[in-house]
């Protein structure tokens, strides 16, 4: 009996070692050229932080309401309208085998609240900007200090650009191993440590990502030793290497190729529509695109339904305004501030002045999924109305290029408030006003005030709405949809986008993904 239960223990841990053996290969459309969460915003790194990094709140990814769980911080308590304390999980260690204490949490938040490296102060400013300092009481436990009481404690501590970094490490990068210098931070950007359950074992900025499971992890243990994530930005090509079994998952699907893959017995396909707006932005300060009057004629002219058929075969979701469901309270599809009127258009494009001259309309070749496409139509909506344009496509970014008119861009939901979309991109200080191409005044600082800290969600409701108006009215951007965004994979592979996560996150996690025999 003793043999036999030895024989059957034997044989269980040889099925979990070889479950937990197996590898992972994904091409991806992008790739970014650093890989740290503080500095970036862009749904190309977003894909690959959670795999490496953690946050003192973690929260329910299932489910696209906000339900928060323990992270780093296995409790948290409001000792004072603006103070924050959180008791940290002991026995965690970062992937170079460091013990994670106190002082790696405040540095870790302090090097975005009070920002000096350049990245950071974009990223302070746009959504960090409540925060004063994080102290540490003991080696365990952190406080955490606003400038005046914040409605968004949870939801801002489990943001990316917050997970927790090693002090020492980072430091020891370059330079004085005692001082955090800016070339501590490029060099922490191509050599990233963090505390996930996955360690970064090679990267090549823009090419190709290889993490390992990390046996240190606090957690469950991570389902794959290796996985390697590949740049393929061409569609054909990701396809290709997929039906080869070059790789088992490919990003960034568009709907007129799901056919080719439903088609194919051994693949299959997870979407959904992603909680992000495909958008146009007028640069509001180039002389050109000056005149509200002139952009709201644009807006009004882009037929975003048509779009939505010809692109995405009627799986996006074309909104009334900058609103989404995930808002909860907050969401406002009754409010109508993008809307398409030919006629109107017309009526405002003479009241404005326009004498026919050239729009640069900006955009990638491969970046966004259906983004070409979109510039290319939209640039026949607006010569149907009378506007010349003419199309740069350059794989670079332009939007703070002071000769940049009108180009395409995303504004994901990074958290479920309007605070968390609108507000991240278009808030006084925010990116657009900070590259030069939006300006806000005193009235819209008033109203954003209002909106951002206002106690009861009535009052700001109220004041969103104000500010949808003031957008609808002097326009800086049109958002075209929510794209539905697909993935193919292997029909072994058990693995769909969570609801809960920013959009486009890779969760290779115990729990998200699993791969039949």
């Amino acid at each position: 009996m003793f043999r036999n239960a030895l024989r059957l223990a034997v044989a269980a841990t040889a099925l979990t070692t070889a479950a937990y053996a197996a590898e992972l290969t994904v091409g991806s459309a992008n790739m970014p050229d650093t890989l740290d969460p503080g500095r970036d915003h862009s749904n190309v790194g977003s894909q690959f932080y959670y795999n490496s990094f953690d946050t003192l709140v973690e929260k329910d990814h299932t489910i696209s309401e906000a339900k928060f769980l323990p992270g780093l911080a296995l409790s948290w308590t409001l000792v004072e309208p603006t103070t924050m304390e959180f008791k940290l999980r002991e026995g965690v260690t970062f992937q170079n085998g460091e013990a994670m204490t106190a002082d790696d949490v405040v540095f870790s938040l302090n090097r975005m609240f009070q920002a000096t490296f350049p990245p950071y102060q974009v990223r302070a400013k746009d959504r960090l900007n409540n925060f004063e300092s994080a102290e540490k009481v003991d080696d365990f436990t952190v406080r955490v200090h606003a400038k005046r009481p914040e409605p968004l404690w949870e939801t801002l501590m489990n943001m990316q650009q917050v997970m927790i970094i090693p002090e020492d490490y980072t430091k020891g990068l370059s330079g004085d191993p005692k001082v955090a210098e800016d070339t501590d931070y490029e060099a922490f950007a191509l050599a990233p440590i963090g505390t996930g359950p996955y360690k970064t074992a090679e990267f090549i900025p823009s090419e190709r990502l290889v993490w390992e499971r990390y046996d240190g992890f606090w957690g469950d243990a991570a389902p794959f030793e290796k996985v390697t994530v590949r740049a393929i930005p061409e569609m054909a090509t990701r396809i290709t290497a997929l039906k080869n079994g070059e790789v088992d998952i490919i990003t960034n699907l568009p709907p007129d190729q799901l056919s080719l893959i439903e088609a194919d017995s051994t693949l299959k396909v997870e979407g959904m529509v992603t909680p992000l707006f495909h958008i146009l932005i007028f640069n509001t300060l180039n002389e050109k695109m000056a005149d509200p009057k002139f952009r709201r004629a644009l807006s009004l002219a882009v037929d975003r339904e048509t779009l939505n058929q010809a692109l995405w075969l009627g799986k996006a979701v074309v909104p009334s305004s900058h609103t989404f469901p995930q808002f909860g309270a907050l969401y406002m599809p009754e409010l109508k501030t993008f809307e398409y009127d030919l006629d109107e258009a017309k009526k405002l494009l003479v009241e404005s002045g326009y004498k026919g001259e050239e729009i640069r309309l900006d955009t990638f070749s491969v970046y966004y999924t259906n983004g070409l496409l979109a510039m290319q139509a939209i640039q026949e909506m607006w010569a149907a109305i009378g506007v010349k344009t003419v199309l740069n496509v350059e794989d670079k970014w332009t939007g703070g290029d002071p000769n940049m008119n009108v180009r395409n861009w995303s504004n994901p939901m990074y958290f479920p408030d309007p605070f968390g979309s609108f507000g991240v991109m278009w808030a006084p200080g925010g990116p657009s006003e900070g590259e030069g191409r939006f300006k806000t005044d005193a009235e819209y600082a008033e109203i954003w005030e209002r909106f951002r800290f206002s106690e009861k969600v009535e009052d700001r409701k109220a004041a969103y709405a104000e500010l949808m108006e003031r957008i609808k009215m002097d326009p800086p951007m049109l958002p075209l949809y929510q794209p539905y965004e697909a993935w193919a994979m292997r029909k072994d592979v058990n693995w769909k986008p969570l609801p809960g996560h920013i959009p486009y996150v890779l969760d290779f996690r115990a729990g998200s993904i699993t791969m039949e025999n």
